[in-house]
């Protein structure tokens, strides 16, 4: 299996677990539409992966909630390839590499998530 096969399952999965959340997402020359609402969306950046891994019941509710109080809709976040298979086919989605524990978590305070999922993430991160 490679790896967008796993990302597509991954992808798949997250919306078979958010399906009763789903939403009709289209745009037209100036807004995002979410079920035929017109919205300009605000968004920040999260690093789930960035986390420490003995404090995110804390660390990722608390990030989220602030965002959302500074007046945030989204929450996006790189999907960090490299953590969550660091050896070829050894993949790790555990702690604070637990991808769909974040999108709950956003989920939770009622924002929208905005995944950036590419093979190679910048952001200051080695290797990625």
């Amino acid at each position: 299996m490679n790896i967008f096969n796993i990302l597509f399952s991954v992808l798949i999965f997250s919306f078979i677990l958010f399906h009763s959340n789903a939403f009709n997402v289209t745009h037209d020359s100036r807004f995002i539409i979410i079920d035929g609402n017109h919205r300009i969306i605000l968004s920040g950046s999260i690093h789930y992966s960035r986390s420490t891994a003995q404090v995110i019941i804390y660390m990722w509710p608390d990030l989220i909630r602030k965002a959302k109080e500074g007046g945030l809709d989204v929450v996006e976040t790189y999907v960090f390839w490299n953590a969550h298979e660091p050896a070829r086919r050894q993949y790790d989605f555990s702690e604070n590499h637990d991808i769909i524990r974040f999108l709950k978590t956003i989920q939770d305070q009622g924002l929208y998530a905005i995944l950036r999922i590419r093979p190679y993430t910048c952001a200051e991160w080695n290797y990625g």
